[in-house]
């Protein structure tokens, strides 16, 4: 079944993304500042979430682990 038909996938990969791209921001802040719009700009709105909703990103990323672990 594909990540966009299931809902608990859907969210794991959206959480996935907003960690991915606040990393990635933080080790190349150059690359990522320059593409902010366009498709490229996704992963920069995505870091900019998880850089100001870092614990409420962290509660969802643990609360899915503990979903996934006792499934």
């Amino acid at each position: 079944m594909s990540a966009l038909f299931n809902f608990q996938s859907l969210l794991l990969v959206i959480l996935l993304l907003i960690c991915t791209a606040t990393y990635a921001h933080q080790v190349i802040p150059a690359i990522m500042n320059r593409h902010q719009h366009g498709f490229l700009g996704v992963f920069w709105k995505a870091a900019r979430i998880g850089e100001r909703l870092s614990p409420y990103v962290s509660i969802c990323c643990v609360v899915m682990a503990f979903s996934l672990f006792f499934q």
